[in-house]
């Protein structure tokens, strides 16, 4: 009994606490890569704004945009790498490491589509039309696959549903909206009208420096030949 006794008042064994210096010297590595993640934050969001503006005026000059596209790919991708594996508290395998930069580069697209297409709607409501709800698509399943363990159990799942029936809302919406922005926008100033008005403001200084070098390219009449009168006789004869 006193054996018995003696066992069931023996307190159970407590956890061990981590020992304060080791808590301090992980607060100093957090506190140390801190302005490290604020730059991968920022790398985030200045790579979307690039792609944004790129997918949206890519028709204008795709040479140029396709280069700020792939300029925004590239600042998002390094972000990511900085952020999801060199700052990391496990590093990730080889697999899981371009599974993280290719679906961040599906992400970067997905955002910006949406970003873009959402600034820029009342500029060219036809295009925006479709890239908000590819944005909305590309974007959700991107980072579903980026983040989820399983993802395709909720790609395919009630809240890929969910997502489905809002982009076809939102695509039947803007698509019914879009004619009436395109009319309103004939008295505004988008940017196909600011290429318009360029091209036309060149071509009207074009004739300005033409309509300038006519006259001027005229050869000048000779004083003495405005007043026949005096020539050289006339002056002969007044010359004593």
């Amino acid at each position: 009994m006193s054996s018995s006794s003696g066992l069931a008042t023996t307190p159970p064994p407590t956890p061990s606490q981590p020992v304060p210096s080791h808590r301090r010297s992980a607060r100093r590595r957090e506190g140390a890569s801190l302005p490290w993640r604020y730059l991968g934050y920022v790398g985030y969001y200045v790579g979307a704004g690039l792609i944004s503006g790129a997918v949206v005026h890519h028709p204008m000059d795709p040479t140029r945009y396709s280069m700020i596209a792939g300029s925004g790919v590239l600042v998002f991708l390094v972000a990511t790498v900085l952020n999801d594996i060199i700052l990391a508290t496990e590093k990730p395998a080889l697999s899981r490491m371009m599974r993280v930069l290719g679906t961040s580069t599906m992400l970067s697209f997905g955002l910006g589509m949406l970003s873009g297409g959402m600034q820029h709607f009342a500029d060219l409501p036809d295009r925006c039309a479709v890239l908000i709800p590819l944005g909305i698509v590309l974007s959700f399943v991107a980072y579903f696959l980026k983040e989820d363990k399983r993802p395709w159990r909720r790609i395919f799942g009630l809240m890929g549903l969910a997502v489905l029936v809002v982009t076809a809302l939102t695509f039947a919406g803007l698509r019914h909206i879009a004619p009436t922005m395109a009319e309103g926008a004939g008295g505004g100033h988008s940017h196909s009208d600011a290429e318009t008005e360029k091209g036309s403001d060149e071509g009207h200084e074009g004739d300005d420096g033409n309509g300038t070098a006519d006259p001027t390219s005229e050869p000048t009449t000779p004083a003495k030949d405005a007043h026949p009168s005096e020539g050289p006789g006339h002056e002969d004869g007044h010359d004593h």
